[in-house]
């Protein structure tokens, strides 16, 4: 098999994607990789400054063009002007990770409906409004593409002092599936990734703590993912080595998700 055909299967050359919620993370890792896929990236997150930085950084390593945009995705106008600002700066984005995402850990008796609320907006209605934007404005440029959305495994099942993350996760499934379902006339293919415990800057400390070692020890691989293995499934979800791959959740994340508990 030649390097030709791999590279081509597998590129994003003359591209245009978006990242929303770039600033760190998963989001921040995606925007790199995508660049030297050969995409130009639009960084989008509320933090301007740290994306601004990031943006300047992934054009140094790779040549490709970025661009650092404004994107509150609780707020539909903020969505939509961001997707209108990068169709004309950069282009039309053809491959979108809907990424912008919160957690946090509560008792399901504790947790207040402003909690429940905040969380169902950002990782659920957050991840319509981006996905809704990305099609119609593809649509309208007559343009195929590819939406990737960032699900978990508590999309599949769930864990103690998660509720609301898991149902937010779990509907996101749905939602990528019936968005598959919809879309696919147009030629946009929706997908989900459903990553188990990947080393972040939010969620290092505490992994690294005695409770987060031993509970990564319960699981399969023993240990959580870094963000490089994380990218290669976006990349194939991404290019046109998943043509024909659409409605999908997959998860990564050593076997976590289909391990029965003890």
């Amino acid at each position: 098999m030649s390097n030709d055909y791999l590279s081509n299967l597998f590129s994003l050359e003359g591209q245009v994607a978006l990242v929303a919620g770039a600033s760190s993370g998963i989001g921040a890792e995606f925007s790199m990789a995508l660049a030297r896929a050969g995409a130009d990236v639009v960084l989008c997150a509320r933090r301007l400054d740290r994306i601004e930085t990031l943006a300047k950084e992934i054009a140094d390593a790779t040549g490709r063009r970025t661009l650092a945009l404004s994107m509150d995705v609780k707020d539909t106008a903020s969505v939509e002007a961001a997707f209108t600002d990068a169709e004309e700066q950069l282009g039309t984005p053809t491959v979108v990770c809907a990424n912008a995402g919160v957690g946090h850990m509560v008792r399901a008796l504790d947790e207040t409906e402003e909690q429940w609320d905040h969380m169902l907006d950002t990782n659920l209605k957050g991840m319509w409004r981006v996905g809704k934007a990305a099609t119609k404005h593809m649509v309208s440029a007559g343009l195929k593409g590819s939406i990737i959305n960032t699900a978990s495994i508590l999309g599949l099942g769930v864990s103690n002092q998660h509720l609301s993350y898991a149902t937010s996760k779990a509907a996101v499934v749905q939602m990528t599936r019936a968005m598959a379902v919809e879309w696919q006339r147009y030629g946009v293919r929706v997908n989900a990734l459903c990553p188990g415990f990947f080393v972040t800057e939010i969620n290092e400390e505490g992994l690294n703590t005695e409770r987060g070692q031993q509970m990564l020890k319960m699981t399969p691989a023993g240990r959580a993912g870094e963000l490089p293995e994380l990218v290669p499934a976006m990349l194939m979800l991404a290019s046109p080595a998943s043509s024909f791959t659409t409605g999908v959740a997959l998860p990564v994340d050593g076997a976590h998700s289909v391990k029965l508990a003890p």
